[in-house]
């Protein structure tokens, strides 16, 4: 058996997110530190980690039943294949905002790599892997749950994260950032997740051509609006822990960004709010999950839906994923299509730029399913 080890540090000095805190009075205390290599093996679990009765993790939940959309003839140009493939994301979309693709044009060599280079970082020492410690109010880096950043309902996952640019003036943004951070033994490290990163930013631009037709935008409408994307990649490593139904690898939450690629191993541990009740959704190694965020239902002027989901962890297996974020570029206004918008689908959200809601995530509100709504709130209370 392990000693709890927690580690000293100096108080970080972000913003905590007030309605977060209700559960538990704010304390001067040392925020600890998510080390894995102990972690995994306590029985006595760390306060901080546990979660509020109401939203524990139920492990045993039923499957959702999500379309499993061919992208093989939309990807090689058959019209019919695309017509298709679009009424299935859209019906998709409405109901609750996540699918499955297969044929999605990906090479399972190039994902076997991203997962097996993600085993190399997090099974480093604590030490080594805070080379690239994320710094406060800031979204890329490398994270040990959100230690220091909130003090209750903390998720049992390490991250790292980091930016992706799809403007020609970055090419190797991805690489070169890693091999930066960590040192240039990461050469190789680096030009995987590069590599993977682009062939997401294809895959992303092919479904906005689908999420344009079956909203009848024209398949060239959102596609345009998101060719120079600055987008987000995050590896996400969920140890496995002693007391699994008492913690949640990731809480619930809608993710602000405008669409997620998810591509999880097969350990299984993905759950969505759906009809009032938590669904899994199993792993499936040949298929990526995809799912509307808040910047697309804003985008969308909430005819498609960002949905609540969750991860659970499990006492006997590391779980991983890999998830690519889409956003738009930072000076882009997020406004939906003009044929969204008329006398019975008025303007649901204002106007903003994707910058402007990242910060609202990050230094004034911990994402859930309100994120959206709080936020124009807030922007109101801006420009007011």
């Amino acid at each position: 058996m392990h000693s709890l080890n927690i580690m000293l540090q100096p108080p970080k000095q972000e913003t905590k997110q007030q309605h977060d805190d209700d559960d538990e009075e704010e304390e001067e205390e040392t925020p600890l530190v998510f080390d894995a290599s102990v972690l995994r093996h306590q029985l006595h679990l760390p306060k901080q980690f546990i979660w509020p009765d109401e939203e524990k993790a139920c492990l045993d939940v039923p499957e959702l039943q999500v379309p499993l959309i061919d992208l093989g003839g939309f990807l090689s140009g058959d019209p019919l294949a695309a017509m298709e493939a679009s009424r299935l994301v859209g019906e998709a979309c409405q109901k609750h905002g996540f699918f499955l693709v297969i044929n999605h044009g990906i090479h399972k060599n190039l994902i076997s790599h991203a997962h097996l280079h993600m085993d190399e970082f997090f099974e480093l020492p604590l030490s080594q892997k805070q080379r690239a410690q994320r710094k406060v109010g800031e979204h890329c880096g490398y994270a040990s749950s959100f230690t220091g950043r909130f003090s209750s309902k903390l998720p049992w996952k390490e991250t790292l994260s980091f930016q992706f640019s799809a403007d020609k003036n970055s090419p190797n943004l991805v690489q070169d950032y890693l091999c930066n951070t960590m040192g240039q033994d990461f050469e190789q490290f680096g030009k995987v997740y590069q590599e993977y990163c682009e062939a997401m930013n294809t895959l992303s631009l092919g479904i906005m051509e689908l999420l344009g037709m079956s909203l009848r935008v024209g398949k060239a409408c959102f596609r345009e609006f998101f060719e120079e994307n600055s987008s987000i990649m995050r590896l996400n490593y969920y140890p496995p822990c002693q007391k699994p139904d008492l913690t949640l690898g990731t809480g619930p939450h809608c993710d602000p960004t405008s669409l997620t690629i998810l591509h999880q191993d097969q350990v299984g541990g993905l759950q969505v709010f759906v009809d009032n009740e938590w669904h899994s959704i199993s792993p499936n190694l040949n298929a990526f999950v995809v799912n509307i965020g808040d910047t697309f239902m804003a985008l969308s002027n909430g005819r498609y839906k960002s949905c609540l989901h969750r991860a659970v962890v499990n006492s006997k297996t590391t779980r991983k994923s890999l998830a690519f974020f889409l956003c738009p570029r930072s000076d882009k206004v997020v406004s939906p299509p003009s044929e969204l918008v008329d006398n019975f689908s008025p303007r649901l959200y204002p106007d903003f730029t994707w910058p402007m809601l990242l910060e609202f995530t990050q230094k004034h509100y911990r994402a859930d399913m309100k994120t959206l709504g709080e936020f124009t709130n807030w922007l109101q209370l801006k420009s007011s």
